[in-house]
């Protein structure tokens, strides 16, 4: 009697326990994987987003967030299932190279050129080529990523706009190798310049009570538009890739519902973002 009780405990606890796995593993399917730039994350949108997201399709997002460069090597290894990024040229490149598909554009804000008050190198009010060919002429301090980040990539393109050597081993040129708002303070520690997306600055800004020691400089020019996109991890090519809940993802995204917390979504009455799916 004494053994059949074992037993049929030992049967229990086993099944018990292959129900446990069977769960789990349905589980972690629901888990959708995502590479990002680190001003979707350090604005906080994807902590505001997310929640939303997991309640109108039960999939969870997790992501890591690093600069574009970063995160399309993360899908071209294989190690997620999404990205959302935002360096259009090089997105454009990475999908013809047959490593990301769906490309959708998503929501845009735009760069700014920012800098102490002062504003030792007078770029305030300039064209963006005529406020870097400034700073470069009086050698001011200027705080670059260098991280090969969106941000990073627009920023070289514009130095290539204003003419001359793209700086990088100057010493008023500081490549950081780090994210936006770590550049943004050590730009301020500097008492220089540097460049950011708007979203991110308005983040800094809420931070600091709306009295930030950097200001907005330049600004406005078309040049200085900054889109952000969505797209899947090709399954041709990472077999293990969730591209169903990557779609869902893109859906949603593009949806109504999203665009509209995309809108909603401020710090001291500013839009961070500003949605343009179509």
């Amino acid at each position: 009697m004494k053994n059949a009780t074992k037993i049929l405990a030992r049967t229990c606890l086993i099944g018990a326990l292959t129900l446990l796995m069977a769960l789990s593993a349905i589980a972690a399917d629901k888990v959708l994987m995502m590479a990002t730039t680190t001003s979707t994350d350090n604005t906080g949108l994807l902590d505001y987003l997310a929640p939303h997201f997991t309640k109108a399709t039960g999939i969870e997002l997790k992501w890591t967030s690093v600069g574009t460069g970063k995160a399309l090597k993360l899908g071209e290894n294989c190690d997620v299932d999404v990205l959302l990024v935002h360096a259009p040229p090089t997105e454009k490149k990475y999908v013809e190279k047959g490593f990301g598909v769906d490309r959708r554009e998503i929501m845009y804000n735009d760069f700014v050129i920012i800098g102490v008050a002062d504003d030792p190198a007078g770029i305030r009010g300039k064209t963006v080529v005529d406020a870097l060919d400034a700073i470069r002429t009086k050698n001011a301090v200027f705080a670059s990523r260098g991280d090969n980040s969106g941000t990073n990539k627009k920023e070289i393109s514009l130095w290539k706009a204003a003419g001359g050597d793209v700086p990088e081993k100057e010493a008023w040129y500081v490549q950081t190798g780090q994210g936006m708002l770590a550049t943004i303070n050590i730009a301020a520690e500097r008492k220089g310049y540097t460049m950011t997306d708007r979203g991110t600055y308005i983040k800094y800004a809420d931070t600091l009570k709306g009295n930030p020691p950097l200001k907005v400089l330049v600004e406005g020019d078309k040049i200085l538009l900054n889109q952000y996109s969505v797209m899947a991890v090709n399954p041709k090519r990472c077999t293990s890739a969730k591209y169903d809940l990557a779609t869902a993802f893109s859906d949603w995204l593009a949806g109504a519902q999203a665009q509209g917390l995309i809108r909603d979504f401020k710090l001291l009455g500013k839009p961070l973002f500003v949605p343009n799916a179509k």
